[in-house]
């Protein structure tokens, strides 16, 4: 199917996306417009004389477009972006497109956007369009994050440095402490990662989902762990590290949770083993001694138990930032007077 494009191009991308070389053909015919098609693209390009000479000078380092310049601009169809909250603008790619025309659609595009005073671009490529990241980085974007379906480029307009938000800084994680009518913790060894192989008794940990909320993620690491139903309670401490999974910092939530069940079935996939173990034996672990953090875990768990320690419950509530339902965590006890 032959699609029709419209765009601002330089002369110098025109001519090497075709294969003519660097150089300005000699012979340019003199015409009012000049209709050009490529087999290999099977892409129609009308660019009108003017625009080659025009749109040369359209790139990051140029000064912003002219009155005269505005209007060929107008003239073409470029890159379709949505503007953000912050005077940018998002652009994502959906449909397949040779490197050098999306090189030479960019360059117009970002013409055109810094006539229009816009400041941050992000351009989403969906990973089937790979093809198209070296233009763009050669254009002067980078990488912003990565999902397993795209990645997100950026780049800015303005002169100086920029203050485009940057990717995602911490991983939130959560550890269970679940202690039956018998003072007994559910406790795992796993059989892999830095506890493998060490006969390390600890209580059932996992990774926040991306969407998930803390209490959801802590019963859901137990169920799938141990098969142990839990209820969740509170939290009852956290933790904030940095230079942890792959340099980001990490936030570890410390959950209370209520047995519901006590059957174990344990994730052979992850866990060596599981059990109830009595607390004092779990704190007696020479691991446990040893590090500092996991004496102050026991100690918050048993103050818990057995003294006027209150942690943080979750209270749904709404926000002006979404409409979906979300928690926030605080003392209701000394909060309603208990």
């Amino acid at each position: 199917m032959l699609k029709r494009l419209g765009f601002a191009i330089t002369t110098r991308n025109l001519w090497s996306s075709f294969g003519f070389g660097f150089g300005f053909p000699p012979n340019l015919p003199s015409c009012t417009s000049l209709q050009l098609s490529s087999s290999s693209t099977a892409v129609g390009l009308r660019i009108r004389t003017r625009t080659i000479f025009k749109v040369m000078s359209a790139s990051r380092n140029s000064t912003p477009v002219n009155e005269k310049d505005k209007q060929v601009l107008q003239d073409f169809k470029l890159l379709n972006a949505v503007n953000d909250r912050y005077g940018g603008v998002v652009v994502e790619v959906r449909e397949p497109m040779e490197s050098a025309l999306f090189a030479s659609v960019l360059k117009a595009s970002i013409a055109q956007w810094r006539q229009q005073g816009k400041r941050g671009v992000w351009i989403k490529l969906p990973i089937q369009h790979v093809n198209l990241v070296e233009p763009a980085v050669k254009e002067g974007f980078w990488y912003h994050h990565a999902e397993p379906t795209y990645l997100m480029l950026c780049y800015w307009i303005p002169e100086g440095m920029h203050t485009l938000p940057a990717n995602a800084s911490h991983r939130v994680g959560i550890g269970a402490f679940v202690m039956n009518e018998k003072r007994e913790v559910l406790v795992v060894q796993e059989n892999t990662g830095r506890f493998q192989g060490t006969g390390v008794w600890k209580f059932p940990t996992g990774v926040v989902d991306e969407g998930e909320d803390i209490c959801t993620a802590a019963v859901r690491e137990v169920k799938e762990e141990t098969a142990v139903d839990t209820k969740f309670i509170e939290v009852l401490a956290f933790r904030q590290s940095h230079k942890a999974f792959f340099d980001k910092s990490d936030i570890f939530f410390l959950c209370l949770l209520e047995p519901l069940s006590s059957e174990i079935q344990m994730q052979e996939t992850e866990i060596e083993a599981a059990k109830w173990m009595p607390f004092e034996e779990y704190t007696a672990q020479p691991f446990v001694q040893k590090h500092e953090l996991l004496k102050y875990i026991a100690d918050i768990c048993l103050a818990k138990k057995d003294r006027n320690y209150s942690g943080f419950s979750p209270v749904p509530t709404s926000s002006a930032f979404s409409d979906e339902k979300n928690y926030m965590y605080f003392n209701t006890r000394d909060l309603n007077g208990q």
